[in-house]
């Protein structure tokens, strides 16, 4: 498997990221060709109450690093890159790579 995480920062409106985010991206990137998994955390307080690192974390699933280049080349890939701009101003971390179960 070859695995994109993506960790987004904290938003200054988290409704209006979350509706974007449900709405308009999560869609995009499931029409990705080769994604064979997609998954969503919004992660809650720690133990001790501390607001987590991250407002979300996406992790997408791929066959292969090839079919996570052809994937992410392709239109559906791109179409999901470049809307990025569209609710993410707060940052986003792209993690890239082969996973192994262990």
């Amino acid at each position: 498997m070859f695995q994109l995480t993506a960790l987004y920062n904290h938003p200054e409106d988290a409704a209006a990221f979350d509706k974007h985010y449900d709405e308009v991206h999560a869609p995009l990137a499931k029409k990705i060709p080769g994604l064979q998994r997609f998954t969503v955390s919004r992660p809650a307080a720690g133990p001790d109450g501390a607001q987590p690192p991250y407002h979300l974390v996406a992790v997408l699933e791929f066959p292969d690093a090839s079919a996570f280049q052809a994937g992410m080349g392709g239109a559906e890939g791109q179409a999901a890159v470049a809307d990025l701009d569209n609710f993410a101003g707060a940052g986003v971390t792209l993690l890239t790579g082969p996973t192994n179960q262990v």
